[in-house]
């Protein structure tokens, strides 16, 4: 899908949608058109192409992308693809947003690229997995909401512009609070909790953009205005392709 744009205007922030696109999948839906009215109503113009998850794992796939949204719809074609989405652009220092099982998958490719977790594994893939990182829920979030308080000073609450957010969910699986600890002592934090302190945001310090959420913003609302999160992101990207073209 390629937005308008006007004649003279640069050309538009090129934004990689990774995942096995499905209308079965609420957020594959609502996409597009979150990101039109972006473009409609503010003026925040991103290109955006669908990324199957066996594509993602060539090398080479998001060269030239703007910014990388690993959407739900787990368990995923392909791992590999996920995992090497999130490396390339955590690496690379593009702008990076996870939701839901992009999340997930955000924490599996932290914990084995950086936390030396080699053997870190989703419980939805690999359950006969001994200490998975990423673990059934006690009970299944899929069709709730419930209350996220954010940390202060965190990107999350910057962008957020508030403590404490009311999120949709349709997850069955969150990271297992044994392997917190270790995550944040390499550098991730969670600057976003449900009201048991279970990681709901994450964040990496230092990186240009780099956020997940277990929840699903992109569920937010009636689907005609974006959260302010993927407002976000897409000026993340923007920003990203204004510095590549001016350089």
């Amino acid at each position: 899908m390629t937005l308008p744009q006007s004649a003279h205007s640069a050309p538009a922030a090129r934004l990689a949608l990774v995942g096995d696109r499905s209308s079965a999948v609420r957020s594959h839906v609502r996409v597009p058109g979150l990101l039109a009215s972006l473009a409609r109503h503010e003026g925040v113009v991103v290109d955006p192409y669908w990324v199957p998850t066996e594509d993602a794992e060539l090398p080479g796939a998001l060269d030239g992308f703007d910014a990388v949204w690993l959407l739900p719809g787990s368990p995923y074609r392909s791992e590999a693809g996920a995992i090497a989405a999130v490396r390339a652009a955590r690496e690379g220092g593009v702008p990076f947003f996870g939701t839901c099982g992009g999340f997930q998958h955000a924490l599996l490719e932290y914990a084995r690229s950086v936390c030396g977790l080699g053997d870190a594994a989703h419980a939805e893939v690999a359950p006969e997995a001994d200490g998975p990182l990423i673990a059934p829920l006690a009970c299944s979030l899929v069709g709730h909401e419930g209350p996220v308080t954010v940390v202060p000073g965190t990107l999350a609450a910057r962008l957020l512009g508030t403590d404490r957010t009311v999120e949709r969910y349709r997850c069955s699986y969150a990271l297992d609070p044994a392997y917190e600890d270790v995550l944040r002592a390499h550098g991730l934090r969670f600057s976003g909790a449900d009201e048991e302190g279970r990681p709901r945001i994450m964040e990496l310090p230092g990186h240009p953009f780099f956020l997940g959420t277990l929840f699903q913003p992109e569920l937010a609302g009636d689907g005609t205005r974006a959260h302010p999160l993927i407002r976000a992101l897409a000026e993340a990207a923007v920003r990203r392709a204004a510095e590549r073209t001016a350089a």
